[in-house]
Order: C-alpha cells, then structure tokens, then sequence
C-alpha cells in the first residue's frame, strides 16, 4: 500500500513497485485485491521518492502471532525457569494481537503508558491472500512491554495489554513468487547498533503447519496476518541485559529478500 506524497490518504492504494517506479493497481484494499483473485487494473505510475509506503495491510480483519523459534521459546523458558514443554512441538501455539494498532513503515509507535521495559520483537510473517493461501510476506515487530506482559501471564491469561499497542508490518508485501519465507538473514538494529541477527530458515514449525493450525475450524480471509513469532536472538528480553527501548529510540528490522521495517518510538 503507498500514498503519494502530496496526497497524503490514510488509506493509500495497492500498488506494484517495478525498479523505481509503483504502478497503482485498480482495488480499494489489498484484500479486495486479493477477494478478486490476485489480478488488476493499473493505473497511473508514481516515482518512488515521491510516495510514502503505508502498512500492507492497514486494517487486517486478524493477527494471528506464532512461536515458531525453538531458540527463543527456550530462551525465554530458561530465564524462568522451565524447560520447552512438549507441546511446543506437537502443535503450533499463537495469540491474537490487536488488528486496530497496527503501525507502517517510518510510522512513530507511541510509547506505551504503564511500561518501563518496551521490547522489539524480530519476525516475519505472512499475509492470506485469495482461497486461505498466503499471498505474499513481510517484515513483523510485535513489540513488547515486558513488564505488563509478565504481570498478566502469572494469572494464566495473556499476553494482553503487554502487547496490544502497537504491531509494525512492512515495508512492503512480497509475493511468494520472489520470495517463499523458507531462508533469509533477519537483522535488528536500535539507533544503528545490531542488537539481533537470526535465520529465517531456523522455523521448527514451517508456513504450511502455521496455516493449516490457523484455519483449523475455522476461515481465514484475505488480509489475516499470520506471524511467525520471534527469531532466535531476536528481542532484548533474550538478551537479558536490561537495555530496553526509549522514546527517541529508532529499531530497524530486516530481513533479507523483504527488506527494512523502520520505526521511530514516539
């Protein structure tokens, strides 16, 4: 999705980036580019310097979250404690996060009231497209109030309000033609420093189980966010050095083959 920038929509258009050019395709949304088989019309042609990209999906009817990293899930069980349990690896296990907070590329995130201990969360994830497949991938920050998070998941509920501020997707959607979400470097980065690096191909539970666990009794539609959960590395908490996010901060996420999801915390 892209605005030109003398524009300035909310919404933005679908667009195809050819080279250094987008081609403006002929849909409302990226659903309904999707709802009508992934095929249009297209309009008039924009330099990219001169539009602004916004979120993929602006408004995703869900936001399915995954933990799809052993690395991480026994990292974060370790700094508690516990081993992975079992389960782990019969089943993919996801939250839901909040589709209403959802944050594009460059986009400030608000700083969240109530948290000392505001985290990046390093992942990929995938967009429905036409028939429940995935229509294409993107970059994904679930970011994290830690604090919060650990307050309400001792009640056995959760995560809440540790999470449901802010999602990030971005900066573009590659379709699975050029890009099939099974490799790529990922890399996070605060005020320039790399404070992550991971593998892509490290996933224990590949796209196809996330999916197909996602659907399970019930219909995804065109524009659900599927994500993959954290990389290995891939957050501060799994560091353990207390070095949270400030307001100023700006955390890049990359991965190789999508790109880089900027965002400033407000």
């Amino acid at each position: 999705m892209f605005t030109p920038r003398e524009l300035a929509l909310e919404r933005g258009w679908p667009g195809r980036i050819d080279g250094d050019r987008v081609v403006q395709l002929a849909a409302q949304t990226l659903q309904a580019f999707f709802t009508g088989g992934g095929t249009a019309r297209e309009h008039a042609e924009y330099p990219l310097e001169d539009v602004v990209l916004r979120p993929p999906v602006l408004h995703p009817p869900a936001v399915r979250d995954f933990m799809a990293f052993e690395q991480h899930v026994a990292t974060a069980r370790r700094q508690r404690g516990s081993d992975v349990p079992k389960e782990w690896y019969e089943i993919p296990v996801f939250y839901f996060s909040n589709p209403a907070a959802v944050y594009g590329p460059d986009e400030d995130v608000p700083y969240p009231e109530g948290t000392h201990e505001l985290d990046y969360e390093l992942e990929c994830a995938a967009v429905i497209g036409a028939d429940g497949a995935i229509g294409g991938f993107t970059v994904l920050n679930d970011w994290s109030a830690r604090d919060l998070q650990r307050a309400e998941m001792r009640v056995g509920l959760g995560p809440a309000k540790g999470k449901d501020f802010a999602t990030s997707i971005g900066p573009v959607l590659v379709t699975p033609d050029e890009f099939d979400g099974s490799s790529g470097a990922m890399i996070a980065r605060v005020n320039g420093e790399e404070r992550s690096r991971g593998e892509l191909a490290e996933m224990h539970h590949r796209w196809d189980a996330l999916v197909a666990q996602a659907a399970r009794n019930t219909v995804l539609r065109p524009g659900d966010i599927i994500g993959s959960g954290t990389v290995g590395t891939g957050c501060i908490l799994e560091h353990g050095d207390g070095r949270w996010l400030q307001r100023g901060d700006v955390v890049e996420l990359e991965i190789e083959g999508i790109g880089v999801l900027r965002n400033a915390i407000a």
